[in-house]
Order: C-alpha cells, then structure tokens, then sequence
C-alpha cells in the first residue's frame, strides 16, 4: 500500500472511533432530570383555591357566594421542617412537617394545640403539583364539624 492511502486509512477510523466515542458520551451524559421529590415540591406556601368540608364546597377563592370565609387560611412548609398554618379565624399554630411517603403529609407538635387534636393533623395528598396540593385532612376539624375536609391549595 502506499504511504498516502495507509495514512487515510488510519484517518478515517480514527474519524469513525471519535465519532462513535462522542455519540457514547452524550447518549450517557443526557440521562435526562431525575423526579424532584415530593417534600421538594410541597416545599412553598400554599393559599386556598377552594374548600370543600364533607364533598360540600363552601370556599372557592374570588366567589362572592362562599358558605366560609378560607381567605386567612394558609399552610406553609416554604422552611425544610418547620410547618405554620393558620387557620380560616387567622389562629397560626407552628410545628413540624413531614411526608409519608407519597401519601400523607403530617403537621406535628404544632403550638398553640390545634382544637381536638394532640398537636398533630394529618392529610391525604390527593395530588401535588409545582402550583397546586390538593390534600384531604384524614380526621375531624372540630371548628367546622366537618367529617372531612379536601383542600386545593395553590402557591400564590
């Protein structure tokens, strides 16, 4: 072979083996976002978008027809553990946060004791999304007598 054709031989693989080799590295470095876990997600403070207490809805935010006035309730959890709702009167308690799971977001030793309760409230996370949490308070809220309570919250 001549020195010429054995040189463009060589070139062209080596052409071929970084081309190859780049293909490689970039199908292993775009593996794409890891999912933002749940407790990052939540992590904000959320305003009521609506209210509903036994399937009933009584407050959706801006209606002049509301049953209860949700418009002092908020719930933040903007602070890694440190939980503050304040209720529809505009009674703060402050505690702990956490999630079970997907499932369950729990206020714990909240100060002063929410009303018939042990210092912790417990909720069913229907959905979360960046702007919206829609969550279901598991027990009683002795303020409204309501059996259950569903709140979707957004982040205003």
């Amino acid at each position: 072979m001549k020195p010429l054709a054995l040189f463009a031989m060589r070139r062209n693989y080596m052409i071929g083996l970084i081309t190859i080799l780049s293909l490689y590295g970039l199908m292993v470095g775009c593996k794409g976002k890891s999912p933002q876990p749940l407790s990052e997600k939540i992590a904000k403070v959320w305003s009521p978008q609506q209210v509903a207490e036994s399937s009933v809805v009584v407050y959706t935010k801006g209606a002049s027809t509301n049953i209860r006035d949700y418009s002092k309730f908020s719930l933040s959890l903007s602070n890694t553990s440190v939980a503050s709702i304040t209720y529809q009167t505009g009674l703060t308690s402050t505690g702990q946060w956490a999630v079970n799971g997907d499932t369950q977001l729990i206020l714990s030793n909240l100060v002063p004791i929410p009303t018939g309760t042990n210092g912790t409230i417990t909720f069913t996370i229907i959905s979360a999304t960046d702007s919206q949490l829609v969550i279901k308070r598991s027990d009683t809220d002795l303020k409204t007598g309501a059996l259950e309570s569903t709140y979707t919250l957004t982040n205003p």
